[in-house]
């Protein structure tokens, strides 16, 4: 059982879907939310920011780190799903802060949770903005981990 990946235009911080939704990002391993999707996420809910910086801030006791998410509810039908899939912030020696195994891990999770709850799955391109990823790479990814299990999944790019 498997689904079609759409790509439309739009804006991610409005699904386009009935239903439980859940709206998926990358963020970065080092506690930084002030660039990029974030900012569209945090004018519209104070929740999935709060959440990452009190996950990071605890980071000693937790699981915060590559591959892991935080699902953050931000009303009764929709989470957020906070995705640490970034290195850092900045490309460097070791390339770009995109971490594709990490991306893949935390959809794999996210899909688990999606088929579980009956959601479907909206994102913006992730991983391609500042963290530097190719499209190329992350669209295999996305059939892989949500696609190919059947978790209707929308991608938007901004008009």
């Amino acid at each position: 059982m498997t689904s079609m990946l759409r790509i439309i235009a739009g804006d991610a911080t409005e699904p386009q879907a009935k239903g439980a939704k859940i709206v998926a990002h990358v963020c970065n391993d080092r506690g930084g939310w002030g660039k990029g999707f974030v900012l569209a996420l945090s004018k519209r809910w104070a929740e999935p920011e709060r959440d990452y910086r009190l996950w990071y801030r605890g980071r000693a006791g937790n699981d915060f780190g590559l591959g892991a998410v935080r699902l953050v509810r931000v009303r009764p039908d929709l989470q957020v799903a906070n995705m640490i899939g970034q290195h850092g912030t900045k490309t460097g020696s070791n390339g770009p802060p995109i971490r594709y195994e990490a991306v893949e891990r935390c959809l794999t999770v996210v899909a688990e949770r999606a088929l579980a709850e009956g959601a479907s799955v909206h994102m913006p391109r992730i991983g391609c903005g500042l963290a530097g990823g190719k499209w190329e790479r992350i669209e295999p990814i996305i059939q892989r981990t949500l696609c190919g299990r059947g978790v209707p999944t929308t991608v938007y790019d901004r008009p």
